[in-house]
């Protein structure tokens, strides 16, 4: 059973320059980056635009357990896959990305179960103690899923004062993780007003949800009871029956890579990893066109 979760200790930041690749938005738009299922093409990011951010950006990224942590398992793993151009550590060394996964915030882990908002005070700690951090993000768990309208206020709210106190970082709002619930349920309507709130107001959303809603061939699943391990009613008889990832998986060999976490399919984890450098190479000035 999921716990409840107060939305003041749930949230996600990535900071970089505010554009997007959602289809219905200008390639040079320097704002509303939504980095959606539509940035999940890694061959279209040009080198020179991963080099630039490997070099450029300093990454501080908290996750809760393993939803938000296919984009960190996605990336480690990536360069394995792809080559030594997508390497990444902690410290930034030989010209690799600086990954700081579940270490820049210390002891502050799990976000969404806090009962306050210590994700905004340790947010606000470490950036004023650590000036050189360009990106920092953390990831929901369940927390969208059962929160209230005027919760994701709060979590909208208080990223925005973030946004205010620090002009030099670029914050990312996030999505909630599907949860295997129909479009017209909590998740989606909260997703949703996550979104409209981003593009109203010309913020960064990653857009994990919709992410994990297509496979690579475009094909969707969300209105299909889809769920966070990719899962999804293919008969419409209200059952999870199938699996798109490991679908795509078995017909589609050497188009995608081993990674963790255990709990969902590797390509999963895949695509959060190529939307993250989408949203990377974008940040370092990168225009989404080749």
């Amino acid at each position: 059973m999921k716990k409840n979760i107060n939305i003041l200790g749930t949230f996600v930041i990535l900071c970089i320059l505010a554009v997007s690749c959602s289809k219905d938005d200008s390639s040079t738009s320097s704002i509303n980056m939504i980095i959606d299922h539509n940035c999940t093409d890694l061959s279209k990011i040009p080198d020179d635009a991963i080099n630039k951010a490997s070099s450029d950006l300093y990454i501080a990224f908290n996750s809760s357990w393993w939803r938000g942590a296919e984009i960190s398992y996605g990336l480690a793993d990536l360069a394995g896959f792809k080559g030594a151009l997508y390497r990444i550590n902690e410290f930034g060394n030989d010209g690799q990305l600086r990954f700081d996964a579940n270490r820049a915030f210390g002891n502050v882990n799990n976000i969404e179960n806090s009962r306050d908002s210590s994700w905004y005070k340790v947010t606000r700690d470490t950036l004023k103690a650590n000036k050189k951090i360009n990106v920092v993000m953390w990831s929901w768990e369940e927390g969208v899923s059962e929160a209230k309208s005027s919760e994701i206020d709060v979590y909208l709210n208080l990223m925005n004062q973030l946004e205010q106190d620090f002009p030099n970082v670029k914050f990312v709002y996030m999505t909630g993780a599907l949860d295997g619930t129909s479009n017209t349920d909590n998740l989606y309507l909260r997703n949703e007003q996550i979104r409209k709130y981003c593009k109203d107001n010309n913020k960064i959303l990653f857009d994990f949800a919709d992410i994990e809603s297509y496979d690579p061939d475009g094909i969707y699943y969300g209105d299909k009871l889809a769920n966070d391990t990719c899962g999804y009613d293919s008969n419409n008889d209200g059952k999870t029956d199938k699996n798109w990832a490991t679908e795509w998986q078995k017909t589609h060999a050497k188009r995608w890579y081993e990674c963790g976490p255990d709990q969902t399919p590797p390509l999963n984890s895949n695509q959060k990893a190529y939307a993250a450098w989408w949203m990377f190479a974008r940040i370092a000035g990168w225009d989404g066109t080749k």
